[in-house]
């Protein structure tokens, strides 16, 4: 099979064929850095990873593209309110974005461009869009894309131009020729910051910065623009119009993940139902939530519940029970160089990665059967399959991040078990001093029934589980 991908222009799947032989192209719309990442900011993140992972498992040379908005109206309020300087708020933002993102396992972007670093190729970007007629400045110094003269305007959303409303909202629109015309440059207000340009100091508007920084880097015309369906109107239809009127081919397969919800509300700072990352991460580790997020089609709204994130972190577990089962019997397997067909055809098939999940438990389930009836030849070899097919959605669980993690929380379990067995201990001595043995035979039963077996030395008692070596008992 070769990868089909449902390509919002086309409202219908496309074999993928790159560009460039070799070579797979793909711009992001990354984070508006205005507060902390909320669950919703890591979808798109982790979706655009598997899909980047897959294109390089097809032997493509991936160049991987997702930028930072570090100037907008919300980041000089968020600032503002906060009295902290723009760039400051911006920056701190970003960083946190940057980790959030390491910690659910997404791969580096080749590059991260920042907006405020690319305002020259914005300036010369409205150049040629006022020279071709499709862009216009009026008094004052803003200057506004003429919505009329792209006469597909619309077509990326299907919506259509009579049935929109006026898109710029908290901005002025004094001049406009038409009201649903969108802002390229604001001019300079008092205490904001501004650049340079032909029409006097100003800073650029959102939708300019995307459309300069995807062919800055990637070329006049390049494959895959993505991002979240709350971006397609009007941001993607914007950058789609303004790029394509300059003469750039721009962007030749559209892809939007769906979003997250919360009791059926989208997860927004806007409406206050996001959950925090932070949280999340110390509830449940980067790796199930990682899963949380890879599980479901990435067309598919993904309801949040904690009942939702408990059983993908069950799920992950099974996996990760497996893989550990397996090493301590046969050793560790690396990964097979050869995919399962199933999962192949699932991925290729507009990433289905439920399909591709079911794939890989499958295979878990015959592993552990296999290693159930001592089968030293199908346990490995389905563990290398399993670490294949987990490593490409990013999920193995003996590779890093995910290896080192899982020591971290291995040598915590150990710190804790350790300091419960001995306060059990402690209580089972002061009950033999007082000659309560009916007690201090409890206590023992009940380390025992919990796999903690406790013998007594002429140093003090020991214990011992499944999970560690004989361990002495610290008196007190």
């Amino acid at each position: 099979m070769v990868l089909r991908l449902y390509d919002t222009a086309a409202q219908q799947e496309r074999e993928f064929v790159p560009h460039l032989a070799g070579t797979a192209s793909m711009y992001v719309c990354g984070a508006t850095v205005q507060g902390p990442a909320h669950l919703g900011h890591l979808r798109s993140a982790v979706v655009y990873d598997v899909l980047r992972r897959w294109l390089t498992c097809g032997g493509l040379d991936v160049r991987f593209v997702r930028n930072v908005t570090d100037i907008e109206d919300k980041i000089l309020a968020a600032a503002a309110h906060a009295g902290r300087p723009w760039w400051e708020w911006a920056a701190t933002h970003e960083r946190a974005f940057d980790a959030a993102y390491r910690a659910v396992g997404c791969l580096p972007p080749s590059i991260s461009p920042r907006a405020t670093g690319h305002v020259p190729q914005m300036v010369e970007l409205m150049h040629r869009l006022t020279d071709g007629g499709q862009a216009y400045a009026v008094p004052g110094g803003d200057v506004y894309f003429d919505v009329r003269s792209y006469p597909d305007y619309g077509g990326l959303s299907g919506q259509r131009l009579e049935q929109m409303r006026p898109g710029d909202r908290g901005h002025g629109g004094a001049g406009k020729r038409d009201a649903r015309d969108f802002t390229l440059w604001k001019a300079a207000r008092p205490g904001e910051p501004s650049w340079p340009s032909p029409w006097g100091r100003g800073r650029p508007a959102w939708h300019l910065e995307c459309s300069a920084m995807s062919t800055t880097y990637l070329g006049a015309e390049f494959d895959i623009h993505g991002g979240g369906r709350d971006l397609l109107f009007p941001h993607h239809e914007n950058e789609r119009a303004q790029s394509r009127s300059a003469g750039d081919g721009f962007a030749r397969y559209w892809t939007h993940n769906a979003l997250i919800t919360a009791a059926g509300e989208k997860m927004s700072k806007s409406i206050g139902n996001t959950v925090s990352v932070d949280a999340l991460l110390r509830r449940v580790g980067g790796a199930r939530l990682r899963y949380f997020l890879v599980a479901p089609h990435y067309r598919s709204v993904i309801e949040y519940s904690d009942t939702a994130l408990a059983e993908a972190g069950a799920a992950y577990g099974r996996i990760e029970s497996f893989l550990r089962r397996l090493a301590e019997r046969h050793g560790t397997a690396p990964p097979d160089k050869a995919l399962p067909r199933g999962f192949v055809e699932a991925l290729d098939a507009d990433l289905a990665t439920p399909a591709a999940i079911a794939t890989i438990h499958r295979v878990v389930r015959d592993g552990n059967a296999a290693l159930d009836r001592g089968d030293a030849g199908a346990a490995p070899a389905a563990g290398a399959a399993v670490r294949a097919m987990a490593g490409v959605l990013g999920l193995d669980p003996l590779t890093e991040p995910w290896a080192s993690s899982a020591v971290r929380t291995s040598a915590a379990a150990e710190s804790a078990l350790s300091a419960l067995v001995g306060q059990l201990l402690r209580e089972r001595d002061e009950a033999r001093a007082l000659r309560d043995f009916v007690t201090a035979d409890a206590v023992r039963g009940r380390l025992l029934a919990a796999g903690v077996q406790v013998r007594d030395t002429s140093d003090g008692p020991t214990w011992s589980s499944a999970r560690n070596g004989r361990v002495p008992c610290a008196r007190s």
